[in-house]
């Protein structure tokens, strides 16, 4: 049975508006998210739950760019 799944409400709620919407986004663009999401959703998470740790992957994607100056690399699997 899949119940209700939605994300956490701690923190600043703009923020986590303009994060979601950037990986709704990047769940079309960015081959790394989408490659997440998918196999998330196949392994049988909830769309809400698979959404929430791609929000977290592109979080850790634009740290790393940040952290490191460089530019984007897509991942080979």
């Amino acid at each position: 049975i899949k119940g209700y799944t939605a994300l956490s409400k701690t923190g600043p709620s703009h923020l986590r508006a303009k994060l979601y919407m950037a990986t709704v986004s990047a769940k079309q663009h960015n081959p790394d998210i989408r490659r997440q999401y998918e196999r998330l959703l196949a392994a049988g998470k909830a769309k809400m739950s698979a959404l929430g740790a791609a929000m977290r992957k592109l979080v850790q994607i634009c740290f790393g760019v940040v952290k490191n100056q460089s530019e984007f690399q897509v991942q080979t699997a």
